[in-house]
């Protein structure tokens, strides 16, 4: 009896330590996305006492009648593509370079890592003064063209700047989740693919990378997400220009809600957005999981 009674005091303990934490979280994200899906139904300006239910008529409109969500969906997505394929590529090159007993290892980790712990504004408005300012300097003191074109000027080389920023600032970051696979690696496993003969490169492809699956997936599980909830560096470094060409679709809901003071339309695109990344991140996580090799 005194074994049943201590489970059941246990599992009273455990209950009222996660409690709080519940009402925290229902309140904080859950309550809010319940409320955004009401609103999505609505035509509300932020300041009316009662908004009005229009019924699915914002989705409608999204659908039929928005091009500028369309081209925020498609910058969006070419931002993401070269987003996720950059910073993978070059944090593993990285990882693989730094994995390796050099003298500088540690002190090069710590330089690629800074910029990750720096605010995406801060880290915004440093590149544009460096774009702005920090390039004509250059330029005068190099003579080289490529400092002199207008990278946050021209809609290409705005969208280059964007995706160049945000690698830069968040390299460091999968780097440190690569070199972490890399270390877990079983070594009887590599020393026994020398010994059969394997060169460099194909010890790397055919065993390394199939034992990496679960940093891969960690990290392109991230990139992902990041990439398409892609915000803060916009605003700070383009505003979304030049002539709107920069336009995420987190910027744009950005304008709709709180620049348009179109509540609802604004609750109605983000609820799309939620239903895009979600369908995106179970298809990408079911198809890598099924990939990845058991250590």
């Amino acid at each position: 009896m005194k074994s049943i009674g201590q489970r059941k005091t246990n599992k009273l303990e455990i209950v009222l330590f996660i409690l709080p934490c519940l009402i925290l979280v229902g309140v904080i994200f859950y309550t809010p996305f319940i409320l955004s899906m009401f609103y999505s139904l609505t035509q509300w300006n932020g300041i009316a006492k009662e908004p009005v239910f229009i019924g699915l008529r914002n989705f409608i409109r999204l659908f039929t009648g928005d091009s500028g969500f369309v081209s925020s969906i498609i910058f969006t997505s070419k931002y993401a593509f070269f987003y996720i394929i950059s910073s993978n590529v070059i944090a593993l090159a990285l990882a693989v370079l730094l994995v390796k007993k050099l003298l500088t290892a540690n002190i090069l980790r710590a330089v690629f890592f800074v910029p990750y712990i720096m605010s995406m504004i801060i880290v915004g408005f440093i590149w544009r003064f460096i774009f702005s300012q920090g390039f004509n300097s250059l330029s005068a003191i190099t003579g080289w063209g490529i400092f002199d074109m207008s990278w946050l000027g021209d809609p290409g080389l705005a969208f280059v700047s964007v995706v160049m920023v945000a690698v830069w600032q968040s390299l460091g970051f999968y780097m440190v989740i690569y070199i972490a696979g890399l270390q877990a690696l079983p070594e009887d496993v590599l020393e026994a693919a020398v010994v059969d003969g394997a060169s460099a490169p194909r010890k790397f492809f055919s065993i390394t990378l199939p034992l990496l699956g679960p940093s891969i997936t960690t990290c392109l599980f991230l990139s992902l997400t990041n990439s398409i909830k892609v915000f803060d560096i916009i605003l700070a470094l383009t505003a979304g220009g030049p002539g709107g060409s920069t336009y995420s679709v987190t910027y744009d809901i950005y304008r709709e809600a709180f620049q348009n003071n179109n509540y609802g339309y604004g609750a109605a695109k983000s609820l799309v957005l939620f239903i895009i990344v979600a369908g995106i991140t179970v298809i990408i996580m079911k198809g890598f999981r099924s990939r990845e090799v058991e250590l």
